[in-house]
């Protein structure tokens, strides 16, 4: 049995995503400003223009982290 889901891990709470589900795809569906926020994956931080071009295995980590402004 193939299984469509990988479980993944955001902010270090588990998530079941598709497999088919890019970086970006995931942010979009969960609301997040990709113009507001760096992701740490799997220890490495990216570039908003890659969000596209990665795709999840099981266990992956994902960091998020909001970027707010003040003053």
């Amino acid at each position: 049995m193939d299984m469509q889901y990988n479980t993944i891990f955001i902010n270090g709470d588990a998530f079941n995503c598709q497999k088919s589900m890019s970086l970006q795809d995931l942010l979009i569906y969960l609301n997040f400003d990709i113009n507001s926020i760096a992701i740490e994956y799997n220890r490495e931080l990216l570039v908003s223009r890659d969000f596209d071009k990665i795709f999840f295995n099981s266990q992956d980590h994902l960091e998020v982290i909001t970027i707010v402004g003040g003053g």
